[in-house]
């Protein structure tokens, strides 16, 4: 009971004077916990609509009140950041465990801080096996530096060295890990770049990954194994071995099942994800389509990665065919309240998605507002968004000359046909555009054959062959295709039967 005693005089003496978390199940909220329920319920609400809502009128006294509410609810929040509910197994795996670790961490330093060492080692111990369990070498390097302390203080010679030793070898292999890591992430930066960065990036890959090895060798940890795991993938994607990515994860999946990879840090939906992508990528769309119906239930909708996987979902749907569900898929995202919180590069992804799905569905059934949008798009001289070279020109520009074809509309889509020829001369030369060089060669028919589809469709016959046949390009520098290439051309073709601009 003493240890208990001591914990209790720690805390009566030396706790805060004012509550430092507001009560959100009070009968009768306080102003701070109204303030809160008030912003989540409307995060758009203006400090003047909040004022009078709280305290009845927009006096200068009362905007006052106001900010020092604010402050003073902030700190609250931040404090109840110490209570979070991360039980959820949608959330990434190691949260819970690393937090774990965290909130052992904050009360052996304080307890530690107030001379409380019997209980503090005993908390330490426990965030010590935390940590290995989970393969946190950062963790309990940290909370062997903390026992070794308190061992020295207390002149316990052998468990010192005991500790030392245990500190010694952790010191050792997060060396290991932090090198792993820095190659991982010196890829993972570099990817997020242009294309030409991207390129640049592929004759360094064969040391990075000579690297990642050894480290993974010498250190043996599931730190050094996923920034090897990840830095193979980045090397599959960029060279378009997109079968290996699919092999890579369903390997990782089967060492899982095995209990050879830490199940309390693996997490499985960045390998569905990453198997999503593959499948989308190599044009395995049936079997992508039905992996990610099966996956999606994994992914937490608040989690920036829910986006990124429901646009390859939705990609899926439009590859496969299946043109209603991908509209169905977009009305999910586009519920999810954090829609509109993405950042803006991946909204402008978003809106060119939108346009492609909707503008596959049967015109009849676009409402007016959206049609009219879509004839802004079309209209837009340069795309704001593709400075970069960056994947979506030739997305923007075609479904731009389809828009104009399907309104029949000849000046627009001669403007946008010689767009493309001047974009093909100056971006799509080397062989890697091959794919995008072939449809807009495709789309060049058009005027030279009159836009007679029967014409058309035969003299570009070769060259939808080549089309169909041409390899599949690498992440460094491909195209995004929203729709395949070979369906763009069917929808061109169906478009012109239905009537010939003029």
């Amino acid at each position: 009971m003493k240890e208990i005693a001591n914990l209790a005089r720690i805390v009566t003496l030396r706790r805060l004077r004012n509550e430092p978390l507001l009560n959100l199940n009070a009968r009768e909220l306080g102003k701070e916990a109204q303030l809160a329920t008030i912003l989540v319920a409307n995060d758009t609400i203006t400090k003047l609509q909040a004022t009078k809502q709280l305290y009845g009128k927009n006096s200068q006294s009362n905007q006052t009140a106001l900010l020092r509410l604010r402050s003073r609810m902030q700190d609250k929040l931040l404090n109840h950041l110490y209570f979070l509910d991360h039980s959820d197994p949608r959330l990434l795996v190691s949260r819970r465990y690393e937090l774990e670790c965290l909130d052992l961490l904050h009360k052996v330093t304080i307890l530690y801080l107030e001379g409380e060492y019997t209980l503090c080692e005993r908390l330490a111990r426990r965030c010590l096996q935390q940590a290995e369990k989970a393969e946190f070498t950062n963790y309990a390097e940290l909370i062997c530096q903390r026992l070794a302390i308190i061992y020295a203080e207390q002149r316990q010679q052998r468990k010192y060295d005991l500790v030392y030793a245990k500190l010694t070898k952790l010191r050792k292999l997060l060396v290991h890990e932090q090198e792993a890591e820095r190659i991982a992430t010196q890829v993972r930066l570099t990817m997020a770049k242009a294309v030409a960065s991207r390129r640049s990036l592929l004759p360094k890959m064969p040391t990075y990954l000579a690297k990642a090895e050894q480290l993974y060798r010498q250190a043996h940890t599931f730190s050094t194994f996923i920034a090897l795991y990840r830095i193979r993938l980045t090397h599959a994607e960029l060279t378009g071995q997109y079968e290996d990515i699919i092999r890579y994860t369903g390997a990782a999946t089967q060492l899982l099942r095995q209990g050879k990879l830490n199940e309390r840090r693996f997490d499985q939906r960045f390998n569905q994800f990453m198997s999503v992508y593959a499948h989308l990528r190599g044009r395995r769309y049936e079997a992508g389509l039905k992996l990610a119906e099966a996956s999606a239930p994994d992914f937490h909708p608040t989690s920036s990665n829910w986006f990124y996987f429901y646009e390859h979902y939705i990609q899926l749907a439009l590859h496969a065919g299946s043109y209603d569900q991908a509209l169905e898929l977009l009305h999910v995202a586009q519920r999810n309240p954090s829609f509109s919180k993405q950042r803006p590069a991946a909204q402008e992804r978003w809106e060119l998605l939108q346009f492609y799905t909707e503008f596959v569905q049967p015109e009849d059934q676009l409402p007016p507002r959206r049609r009219n949008q879509l004839a802004v798009f079309a209209a837009l001289t340069v795309p704001e968004y593709t400075r970069d070279k960056r994947g979506h020109n030739v997305a923007i520009l075609v479904f731009q000359l389809l828009h104009y074809l399907r309104q029949r509309l000849l000046e627009p889509v001669l403007a946008r046909l010689e767009r493309l020829r001047k974009y093909q001369q100056r971006h799509l030369r080397d062989a890697a555009t091959l794919r995008s060089r072939l449809l807009l060669r495709l789309l060049l028919l058009l005027p030279e054959c009159n836009f007679d589809p029967k014409l058309i469709a035969k003299r570009g016959q070769v060259l939808l062959t080549q089309l169909s046949q041409a390899p599949v390009r690498g992440e460094a520098d491909s195209e995004i295709e929203i729709i395949p290439y070979e369906q763009v051309w069917t929808l061109t073709l169906d478009i012109l039967r239905n009537g010939v601009p003029e």
